[in-house]
């Protein structure tokens, strides 16, 4: 130990010892003592491992987020990604985040890029191999957009389903009335749908977090459900019926990539007459980050959720009908509580 000291102390007065150094002399040392060193990790390293457990851990689309923002942090660090995760600072973070920005990404977009990246580090600290997480210190970007995301009114609906074809009146349909995303309207199962009983219900699987969601039928929904179930001539409670989709057409691109169904959505609302408007343009700003785009069909859920506010449905009421409920809770529903729910449904316009 006195001789790992020395040789310290000698690269100390040579302007040699720097944290990464001083930890493989501490190392040393260990390992003469019980035969194993500290197990250290590049940074590089570090986020490999990370992505790893987070594969095991979380849905499949959670872990591709953080397996792209630790590959972007890599590149960006270039030969700095081999010094030891302890070297890493807030200036790193920062300057990361600056060059984010300067591709034009939005502001909730780089807050996110953090939180993930701090989420790396937190990690690290509690395994001991850094001392503090460098993105602590970095405050959030507050978005300086004025513009702001908009809701399509019941007579743009009603324009939307006049001018669309195939599954997509369907969809709109579904959409405006449960207030789900694009990729889980398009999922939609028959077997998901219960058209039987007193209070008539779809279990919605949301793709990204596994999580399953209840939402009650509006009456206008349910007639056309029931309609298209008799065109379709899909008979309930059998294997193949169960498993048959609602929107085969769709349902096909939506587990590819929904980046064309988006794009063939801003083709119906350009044939519907809906003018856009642009919140952040790419090609004004010269940057390579993505045109915001005011109106889309997630506006169809934004619109959803403005609905029951506006008619003054509880927050909670609002918030379990779009989506912010446990699996486990969906399943301990009451009939009572999904009254509740279809009262609430209820206020929604005819379209």
């Amino acid at each position: 130990m006195a001789h790992a000291l020395q040789k310290a102390a000698n690269e100390a007065r040579q302007h040699r010892l720097t944290q990464a150094r001083t930890r493989e002399l501490l190392s040393e040392i260990l390992q003469s003592v019980n035969g194993e060193g500290l197990r250290m990790f590049t940074v590089a390293e570090w986020f490999d491992h990370f992505v790893k457990q987070k594969q095991k851990s979380r849905a499949d689309k959670t872990a591709l987020r953080h397996e792209q923002m630790m590959r972007e942090f890599v590149e960006f660090l270039g030969y700095r990604a081999r010094l030891n995760i302890a070297a890493i600072t807030s200036k790193d973070i920062a300057d990361f985040r600056d060059h984010r920005e300067r591709l034009g990404l939005a502001p909730s977009t780089l807050n996110g890029d953090v939180a993930i990246l701090s989420a790396a580090f937190n990690a690290a600290s509690k395994q001991g191999h850094v001392s503090v997480n460098p993105c602590a210190a970095i405050e959030p970007i507050r978005d300086k957009v004025t513009a702001r995301k908009a809701t399509f009114t019941p007579e743009q609906v009603t324009a939307l389903i006049k001018v669309a074809n195939g599954d997509w009146p369907g969809l709109i349909r579904v959409a405006f009335y449960c207030g789900q995303r694009l990729g889980d309207c398009a999922s939609l199962q028959w077997k998901q749908i219960n058209l039987v009983g007193d209070i008539k219900t779809i279990r919605f699987q949301q793709g990204k977090t596994g999580r399953e969601i209840v939402t009650v039928i509006h009456p206008e929904l349910e007639k056309f459900l029931t309609s298209l179930r008799k065109q379709r001539k899909v008979v309930p409670l059998t294997s193949q019926s169960d498993e048959a989709y609602v929107f085969p057409s769709l349902a096909q691109q939506a587990g590819r990539n929904i980046s064309p169904m988006s794009k063939a959505f801003r083709k119906l609302m350009a044939r519907a007459g809906i003018r856009q408007h642009i919140i952040r343009d790419r090609n004004a700003s010269g940057s390579s980050g993505r045109t915001v785009n005011g109106l889309s069909f997630h506006s169809l859920r934004r619109g959803f959720v403005s609905c029951l506010a506006n008619s003054g449905v509880p927050e909670e009421i609002r918030m379990a009908l779009a989506g912010h409920t446990s699996r486990e809770m969906g399943q301990r529903y009451t009939h009572r509580e999904l009254a509740i729910y279809r009262e609430a449904v209820s206020v929604l316009p005819r379209i």
